[in-house]
């Protein structure tokens, strides 16, 4: 397929470069020449516009910072200038509003069009392993799918126009609670005089067990290797979790549902994002403990 694909950065590189190792055509586009430069030495072709990237292409993919951007892009430089039999994806983490205005806008102009947001972070974006929470119609869902198994290891139809960004943002507020529940308990653990690696093997096949256990343990040397063991470089960033946290958070409130968790999950992340802690792992939050 010729996939044209908005966004290059951090996970917008990696998943570009498994849609040319899957064989497709792939026409990219950033403000950064870094992202651009690193794009083409993984195989595609770059271009200096949107309006000039999506020309012709089977497929929009865009991986872009927030809801305006993503709004701004496809009613600007999308719509009306990509074929209108080109699935278009948008893979960002947006608000679900966003979402369906987007969507609807796309549906407007004759294209079908699905939001699908991604979870697995940097390393699984570069393996080409993420998962995929789609919202759209059943028809679209069915043709982003092709596209999408070229870069993840699941393909997930979440519901209509939003639910894949509603799925995200649920998932990303459960993340969030379970890593500071999880830091407090192993940092608990090793007060009160339990070996780290000790506890890990008995949490690991409890009740305690979670993904941020047994997959992304806080503590260097315990479990398998994290970004704990690389000083909290890469992975998943705070500034990344405190917008999902704060994205959830702007969903409970227009849903009516009193997510005291999340909102101290929220809380505790912006204390440690303004302590200069945006770009490292969300799991040195342990720090704080």
């Amino acid at each position: 397929m010729k996939i044209a694909f908005i966004g290059l950065g951090n996970m917008g590189g990696g998943m570009a470069a498994n849609l040319v190792k899957e064989g497709h055509e792939v026409r990219a586009f950033d403000l950064a020449s870094e992202a651009l430069d690193a794009a083409q030495a993984n195989g595609c072709a770059t271009f200096g516009s949107v309006r000039e990237a999506v020309e012709g292409v089977d497929a929009v993919v865009s991986m872009l910072p927030n809801g305006q951007i993503v709004l701004s892009a496809y009613t600007g430089e999308v719509i009306g200038h990509a074929p209108t039999d080109a699935i278009l994806i948008d893979c960002s983490t947006i608000d679900v509003a966003t979402a369906r205005e987007v969507e609807r806008l796309a549906a407007d102009g004759g294209y079908a069009m699905v939001d699908a947001p991604v979870s697995g972070g940097i390393a699984a974006a570069n393996a080409g392993t993420l998962t995929f929470m789609v919202g759209g119609s059943g028809e679209g869902f069915e043709r982003a799918k092709r596209v999408l198994e070229g870069m993840g290891k699941a393909v997930i139809h979440a519901g209509g126009a939003g639910a894949g960004q509603a799925a995200k943002i649920c998932n990303n507020m459960m993340l969030g609670i379970h890593m500071i529940g999880t830091c407090e308990a192993f940092t608990m653990a090793k007060k009160l005089g339990l070996d780290p690696q000790t506890f890990y093997d008995i949490a690991s096949v409890s009740s305690g067990q979670s993904w941020s256990v047994t997959s992304y343990c806080p503590l260097p040397g315990v479990g398998p290797t994290t970004p704990a063991d690389n000083e909290y470089k890469g992975g998943f960033a705070t500034g990344l979790m405190l917008k999902d946290l704060r994205l959830a958070m702007e969903a409970a409130e227009t849903a009516g549902v009193d997510a005291q968790m999340g909102a101290h999950a929220r809380e505790l992340y912006e204390a440690f994002d303004a302590a200069g802690n945006g770009g490292r792992d969300f799991s040195a939050i342990i720090e704080t403990l």
